[in-house]
C-alpha cells in the first residue's frame, strides 16, 4: 500500500508543478517506483505518465530532457533485472509476489500509448533495451529481446513518416539519438527495416547543422568575442568565458559526446539508402558545414598562432585548460567527417551509378575540398596515422586521376593564394601544406605546363625555408612536389630547366635544414630521373657524373661531427616521390643511426650506384669504396654506432641486394671478385695518399695479385 501510496503522490506532483526542474527533481522517485511496482496496470500508468505528463514535456524540450527520460527507464530496467536474482525470504499473507521480468517489460511497454506521441515511444523501448541488453548483460530471453528490437524499429519507422526531413526539431533529433544509442543492440534483420534514405537527412542535420549537434561551426567564430590579452602581451581564452561554457556543453551534449558511433551510424546509412542523389546532397552538407568552420576559425584570433608558436603567444591557462578541449572537440569532429567520406566513395566504388563519369569525379573533387578544409585540424593531429584518412585521400586521388582535365581545375581552385611568396597566416600556410600533399600525386597525369605553373611555382618559395619551426612540413612538402614532377617522364623539359637550381638549393639546406634521410631520398630520386631510362638522360648523358663529381668533392671535405636530431622526427613526412625507389631505405639501419655529414653523404652516393651505366659503375665502385676509408671508424672518433662498418654494409647490400639489373649485377661480381673490390671495401687503398680530389684512381701496385688464387709471377732474371 506504501508503494500505491507514493504513486499517487508522484503522479499528483508531475500534474501539479509548473517549472520542468521541479518534475526532474522527481525523476528519481520515478525510478525507484518503477522498478518496485508490482501491480502491471501501476506499472503502465506510470510509464505513460512519464511520456505525457505536462510538466515534463509542456516546455521547450531540448535532447537533455529526452535523455533524462530515457535514463528512468534504463535504470530501471537494470535494477529490475539485478532485482530479479535475490530470492525473497518470505512473502506476507495477502503481500502481492514481485512481477516477473517478462511481465514488467510487457507492462512497460504498454505505457506507450496513444496519449503521446511516437518520437517519445522510442525513450521508452530504448531505455528498456539498454537496460537488459546494454554493456552485453543479455539480460532478456530472445524471443522477448526480438520483440523488443521489432517494437523500437516499428516505433521509429512511424515517427520518421511524421517527421519532416527538412526541419526534424526535437522530434528528429530524438530519434538520432534513440537509435545512435541502441543501433549496436538492433540485428542485422531488425536494421534493414528502417528507411535510411528518410532517415540520412534527419541524421546529418542533427550530427552537424541543429543546436544539438556542432551548430553548423558558427560556435568557432564566437570565440574571438572571449579572446583577451594576458599579462605579457599573450592571448587568452578565459575558462570562465561564455563561449568556453558553451564549447564544454557542446561537448557533453548527448549527439556531440557520442559522435564516434553517430557517424559510423550516419555512415550505415550511406551504404544502405536507396536514393543515390542522397550520397550527393550528404556531401554537399558536409561540404557546407566544413566551409563554415574554416572560415570561422580565419575570424578567430587564435588561428593566427602557428603551433610552434603557442607557447610564445599563448597563456598557461589556454594551453592546458581552454584549448584542449576545444581542439577534442575539431578532432572528433575530423574523424567523423573521414567516417562519413570513407563510406561515400566505398559507394562510389561499388555503386555504378555514383561511379559513372558525370557523378564519380565531383564527389571526389568535393571530398579533397572537404578535406581541404579540415587540414588545419588534420595537420594538427598527424592524419596519416589513420588508416582511413589515408584511404579517402588516396582513394579520392586515384578517381579523378581518371579525369586529368578536372585535377587540373582543382588543382588552380586550391592553389597558393599568394603564388611565389610564403603567406604570413598560419591558416593560409596550412592550406598551402595541404595543396602541396595533394599536388604530388596528380603530376603524372597533369599537362607539363600545368606542372611548372601550379606545382613548381608553389613549392619554389618553401625550398630553402627550412630551419623554421612552423615551415618544416610545408618544407619538406615543397621537396616532395619537386621531385615528383622531375620524376614524370614527361616533365624532361622542366627537369632540365629547375633541377641545376634544385640540387644548389639541396646542397645548401642540408645538414642544418633537412635530415639525412630526406636528403638521401631526394638525391637519390635526383640521380634516378637524370640516369637511363630517363629521356632527360638522352640529352645530358654526363649529368649523373657530374652530380656524384659534386657529392664525392663535398663528401671529402664534409663535417666529421655527429648531427643533431631532428626536433620533430617522430613527426616529419618522409619526401619521397612516389617513383623514388625507397625500399632499400624503408628498413635500413643507417636511417635512423646517428650519423655525421660525412657519413650521410657516402651513403647517398651509395644510394645513386644503381642508376650508373656499367662504364659509370667501373669508375664509381673504386671511388665510393675508397671514400668509405675517409670516415673515421669508432675507435677513431669515439662515435657509436662505427659509421665506416654501417657504410661497408651498406655498399655490401647495393651489390648483392637485387638493387641492381641484371648488367649492372654481373659488373659488379666481377669487379668484386676479379677486380680488388673486396680487397679495396674491406682493407682499403693500399696507399691511402693516393686518395686525391677528383676522379683519378690509385695506382695499383705492379707487384699485387689480382685475383684470387692467382699464382705469383716467377721472377725475372736480372742480367
Amino acid at each position: 500500500m506504501a508503494t500505491e501510496r507514493s504513486l499517487a503522490a508522484l503522479l499528483r506532483s508531475l500534474h501539479a508543478t509548473a517549472e520542468p526542474y521541479d518534475a526532474f527533481a522527481l525523476l528519481p522517485t520515478a525510478t525507484s517506483l518503477l522498478s518496485a511496482l508490482t501491480n502491471p496496470l501501476n506499472i503502465t500508468l506510470l510509464a505513460s505518465q512519464l511520456l505525457f505528463a505536462p510538466a515534463i514535456w509542456d516546455h521547450d524540450v531540448d535532447l537533455q530532457t529526452c535523455r533524462r527520460i530515457i535514463s528512468v527507464f534504463n535504470t530501471a530496467a537494470y535494477a529490475v533485472m539485478q532485482n530479479d536474482g535475490v530470492e525473497e525470504p518470505f512473502i506476507l499473507h495477502g503481500r502481492q509476489k514481485k512481477i516477473e521480468r517478462e511481465g514488467w517489460v510487457k507492462a512497460v511497454v504498454n505505457g506507450a500509448d496513444g496519449k503521446s506521441p511516437r518520437w517519445r515511444h522510442l525513450l521508452l523501448i530504448g531505455g528498456i533495451l539498454i537496460g537488459f541488453e546494454g554493456q552485453n548483460r543479455q539480460g532478456l530471453p530472445s524471443n522477448i529481446q526480438s520483440k523488443l528490437e521489432s517494437a523500437l524499429v516499428t516505433a521509429a519507422q512511424m515517427a520518421l513518416d511524421e517527421i519532416d526531413p527538412a526541419s526534424p526539431g526535437i522530434e528528429g533529433y530524438c530519434v538520432t539519438m534513440v537509435l545512435n544509442y541502441t543501433f549496436g543492440l538492433l540485428s542485422d534483420l531488425e536494421r534493414t527495416r528502417l528507411d535510411y534514405d528518410r532517415l540520412l537527412p534527419i541524421l546529418v542535420q542533427a550530427a552537424f547543422s541543429s543546436s544539438e549537434g556542432l551548430e553548423g561551426g558558427y560556435f568557432l567564430g564566437a570565440i574571438d568575442n572571449d579572446i583577451v590579452e594576458a599579462p605579457g602581451k599573450k592571448f587568452q581564452w578565459p575558462a570562465e568565458s561564455p563561449t568556453y561554457a558553451r564549447v564544454t556543453a557542446m561537448s557533453s551534449s548527448p549527439l556531440v559526446s557520442s559522435l564516434g558511433p553517430l557517424s559510423r551510424l550516419i555512415a550505415h546509412a550511406l551504404e544502405s539508402v536507396h536514393n543515390s542523389r542522397l550520397i550527393s546532397q550528404t556531401v554537399d552538407s558536409v561540404a557546407d558545414f566544413v566551409r563554415t568552420l574554416m572560415v570561422q576559425w580565419r575570424l578567430n584570433k587564435l588561428s593566427e598562432v602557428d603551433v610552434s608558436e603557442e607557447i610564445e603567444f599563448l597563456d598557461v591557462e589556454s594551453i592546458q585548460t581552454t584549448l584542449p578541449v576545444l581542439w577534442k572537440m575539431l578532432r572528433n569532429s575530423l574523424y567523423s567527417i573521414v567516417i562519413l567520406l570513407r563510406a561515400v566513395l566505398g559507394r562510389v566504388i561499388n555503386d555504378h551509378m555514383l561511379a559513372s563519369d558525370a557523378v564519380a569525379p565531383y564527389l571526389c573533387m568535393q571530398t579533397l575540398h572537404i578535406l581541404r578544409g579540415v587540414h588545419f585540424i588534420s595537420s594538427r593531429v598527424a592524419q596519416n596515422a589513420s588508416s582511413q584518412h589515408l584511404f579517402v585521400t588516396l582513394a579520392a586521388v586515384d578517381i579523378l586521376s581518371q579525369y586529368p582535365d578536372l585535377a587540373e581545375n582543382l588543382l588552380r581552385s586550391i592553389k597558393p593564394s599568394e603564388m611565389g611568396q610564403i603567406p604570413g597566416h598560419p591558416l593560409e600556410r596550412c592550406l598551402d601544406s595541404f595543396f602541396l600533399n595533394t599536388a604530388e600525386h596528380f603530376t603524372p597525369v597533369l599537362s607539363e605546363v600545368a606542372n611548372e605553373e601550379l606545382l613548381i611555382s608553389a613549392a619554389t618559395p618553401y625550398l630553402a625555408a627550412g630551419g623554421h619551426p612552423h615551415l618544416l612540413e610545408i618544407f619538406e612538402a615543397a621537396h616532395s612536389v619537386v621531385l615528383s614532377v622531375f620524376a614524370t617522364p614527361q616533365n624532361a623539359d622542366i627537369t632540365a630547366k629547375h633541377l641545376p637550381f634544385y640540387v644548389e638549393t639541396l646542397f645548401t639546406v642540408f645538414p642544418h635544414n633537412l635530415s639525412a634521410r630526406q636528403f638521401r631520398l631526394a638525391f637519390k630520386t635526383v640521380m634516378q630521373v637524370t640516369a637511363p631510362p630517363s629521356p632527360l638522360a638522352n640529352n645530358q648523358p654526363l649529368l649523373p657524373s657530374i652530380l656524384l663529381e659534386t657529392l664525392h668533392e663535398r663528401a671529402r671535405s664534409a663535417s666529421t661531427s655527429l648531427l643533431p636530431p631532428s626536433p620533430n622526427a617522430a613527426a616529419q613526412t618522409q619526401v619521397q616521390a612516389s617513383s623514388s625507389p625507397s625500399s632499400s631505405l624503408s628498413s635500413d639501419p643507417t636511417t635512423i643511426a646517428a650519423l655525421t655529414e660525412q657519413a650521410v653523404l657516402v651513403l647517398a652516393l651509395i644510394d645513386s650506384l644503381c642508376f650508373l651505366r656499367v662504364p659509370d659503375l667501373q669508375e664509381w665502385l673504386p671511388l665510393a669504396a675508397q671514400l668509405i676509408h675517409l670516415i673515421p671508424t669508432a675507435a677513431d672518433s669515439g662515435t657509436v654506432p662505427d659509421m665506416r662498418a654501417l657504410c661497408i654494409d651498406r655498399f655490401w647490400e647495393g651489390l648483392s641486394g637485387g638493387e641492381m639489373d641484371v648488367e649492372r649485377a654481373h659488373f659488379c661480381v666481377t669487379w668484386w671478385c676479379t677486380g680488388g673490390g673486396r680487397e679495396l671495401l674491406l682493407y682499403g687503398p693500399s696507399d691511402p695518399d693516393h686518395l686525391q680530389p677528383g676522379l683519378g684512381h690509385a695506382d695499383p701496385d705492379p707487384d699485387g695479385l689480382y685475383m684470387t688464387g692467382a699464382v705469383d709471377p716467377a721472377p725475372e732474371t736480372k742480367l
